[in-house]
């Protein structure tokens, strides 16, 4: 990956991390939905840019896609409630990664999320082409 391929993704994590995190401290109109459902899509784009950083060579569909199935399996994990995962889910970073809840209506947030993700991506690739 080109230095400002790289460069370019740090910045948009930079941007995607704060934004995804006051999503779960808002407190305005519609909380409850930023909190709990809109964050799916911060969540999303942010996966496909860590992948994107360290799997550069692969597409970003396939990162995109990837992504998607991988938080919809999380998704499905929040089914199961072992000790060891509880303990993880009592922490802040452990509920905003594993999720704690299932809901059927987070895979159209987590489908909404990887399309931005991959638009993002193409972008960024767009983008280092221009520069190079």
């Amino acid at each position: 990956m080109g230095k400002k391929k790289k460069l370019w993704a740090l910045i948009s994590l930079i941007v995607i991390i704060p934004v995804g995190f006051y999503s779960k401290f808002y407190h305005g109109p519609a909380f409850s939905w930023v909190n709990n459902s809109l964050g799916g899509v911060f969540y999303e784009i942010f996966w496909c840019l860590i992948f994107f950083l360290i799997f550069s060579q692969l597409k970003s569909w396939t990162i995109a896609a990837l992504v998607f199935i991988i938080t919809c399996l999380m998704e499905f994990l929040q089914l199961w409630h072992p000790p060891f995962l509880e303990y993880l889910r009592n922490s802040f970073l452990g509920r905003t990664i594993l999720g704690n809840s299932f809901n059927w209506s987070d895979f159209a947030y987590y489908f909404v999320g990887a399309i931005i993700g991959w638009l993002w991506m193409i972008f960024l690739n767009k983008k280092r082409s221009k520069s190079s």
